[in-house]
């Protein structure tokens, strides 16, 4: 199973982004799907988790300005990120708990907010 992450870049202050995260392999059903993400001397956090029933979460500090959404059929995961801010920046991570294969993670890609 591999994991392709895309969507990263440099965005201002109050801009949006969407990344994507595709899933290839032998995969025979999808868990959870997640996105963390990571700055610079900091340790990985979690921003958004979907479970194969739907439920969503995610912590406060992106709550109404991100959004988890999946394409079961493509075996993707995407977050939708608006109002994005400073701190935002960082490297994010999808994760996808795999049944019966495990847990992965993408490669990364890096999100930049800065004017």
């Amino acid at each position: 199973v591999q994991l392709q992450a895309s969507g990263g870049g440099l965005v201002q202050p109050g801009g949006s982004l969407r990344l994507s995260c595709a899933a290839s392999g032998s995969i025979s059903s999808i868990n959870s799907m997640a996105w963390y993400r990571q700055a610079p001397g900091e340790q990985r956090e979690l921003v958004a988790t979907s479970t194969r029933a739907g439920f969503t979460n995610y912590p406060d500090s992106v709550k109404g300005r991100f959004t988890i959404s999946r394409d079961s059929a493509k075996n993707t995961v995407y977050l939708q990120m608006n109002g994005l801010k400073p701190e935002d920046t960082a490297v994010y991570y999808c994760y996808f708990d795999i049944a019966r294969a495990g847990i992965y993670w993408g490669q990364g890609t890096q999100v930049t907010v800065s004017s």
